[in-house]
């Protein structure tokens, strides 16, 4: 199994503290920034960052829908991570300062991919679809944000 990674990231016009707070708000913020691929969106524990166990589905693509449970943690200072009990995908969010009343946001989405000719197409496509809607995603929250 090769390991299959989506990375997008995206300047806002929002300091980096102003934005974090919106991504790890998971009561409110987080969940007017899904785009359509996601459904079932739930916070079944806590709901502001460290400690939220948060529930979706993420329709990749007309076929691939993936139930998703999260369990989130912040590592470091700007960083949450999500993982999923349901699988191997892991996707962390990194906020930091990028100049004067801006921010830098990246999520890189890890998993482990399949194996054989469905793990070709996985690891050849997935990331750009997936880049696709984290990108949606990060336009949602710089309109969310923006002073």
């Amino acid at each position: 199994m090769a390991q299959v990674e989506a990375t997008t990231e995206r300047i806002i016009e929002a300091d980096a503290e102003t934005v974090f707070d919106a991504l790890a708000d998971y009561t409110g913020t987080r969940g007017k920034l899904l785009p359509e691929h996601f459904s079932e969106y739930e916070v079944r524990e806590g709901g502001d960052g460290e400690g939220t166990l948060v529930h979706w589905k993420l329709q990749a693509t007309s076929k691939r829908v993936r139930d998703c449970l999260l369990e989130v943690t912040e590592p470091t200072d700007g960083q949450l991570v999500e993982k999923d009990r349901n699988s191997s995908m892991v996707t962390t969010w990194t906020v930091t300062p990028a100049g004067e009343g801006k921010s830098k946001a990246v999520v890189t989405t890890v998993w482990n991919g399949a194996g054989g000719i469905g793990g070709f197409f996985e690891r050849t496509f997935a990331p750009k679809g997936l880049a696709r809607i984290y990108d949606t995603l990060l336009a949602n929250l710089a309109a969310e944000v923006k002073g």
